[in-house]
């Protein structure tokens, strides 16, 4: 009876691999532009000192009154980055001060405005990091259907040019999708440590445009 059984279990497994088609695996992409309509920037305020109650006490100082002056700007969003305090060593690797810094990032579709309002900070003793440019998240959202649609459509064509070349007929096993691009324009990045002049102003930005991919790989499977 075990025998039997085993036959029987052995036999089915071949005649599913016989009913089952060949495999191919496959991939196609497709790119779209999007419009950098956002602008990412960051500012912050640093100092140096031997307390670091005392650096703490100024540098919140001067970023309170920076939240101050942008939520007055309509259309500009702002949240916290990056706050660090480290200690400064001397040649003997003792301590001998401490710095602190602590960090604000804006963002807008209003380009124009986060250009004025950095040179703004600026006078008040903030400093710029990184200004960037990128796509929107509806905008970047909208764009990436599109590429997902043609990308999809694109790797139809492929299934369809090699099941025509063999004869056979396809249908999809595996399917797996994947954005990538849009990453931010950096437009001004700062040197660790150096601010920009109180006089300085970021120069005017030129929003340009970011190259959104998708990429849809999979398998198909041939039959007759």
């Amino acid at each position: 009876m075990k025998k039997r059984l085993l036959t029987l279990l052995v036999g089915s497994a071949f005649a599913a691999m016989a009913q089952a088609g060949a495999l191919v695996d496959l991939s196609a992409e497709a790119s779209r532009p999007a419009a950098n309509d956002m602008v990412r920037a960051s500012v912050y305020s640093e100092a140096s000192g031997k307390s670091p109650a005392e650096l703490a006490q100024r540098v919140n100082a001067d970023i309170a009154e920076a939240l101050k002056l942008i939520r007055s700007q309509a259309g500009i969003s702002v949240k916290s980055g990056q706050q660090s305090t480290y200690p400064v060593y001397n040649q003997d690797q003792k301590i001998d001060s401490w710095r602190m810094r602590s960090e604000l990032v804006l963002e807008s579709k209003d380009q124009g405005g986060v250009s004025e309002l950095l040179g703004k900070l600026q006078q008040m003793r903030l400093a710029v990091g990184d200004v960037s440019l990128l796509p929107s998240p509806e905008t970047r959202r909208k764009v990436e259907d599109e590429a997902t649609r043609e990308a999809i459509q694109a790797f139809q064509s492929r299934a369809d040019v090699i099941a025509q070349q063999l004869g056979k007929r396809w249908k999809i096993k595996q399917l797996n999708v994947q954005q990538g691009g849009g990453r931010p324009q950096p437009m001004y990045r700062a040197a660790r440590g150096m601010a920009m002049s109180s006089k300085a102003a970021p120069a005017p930005l030129e929003a340009g445009e970011s190259l959104v991919t998708t990429t849809v790989g999979g398998q198909i499977e041939l039959a007759d």
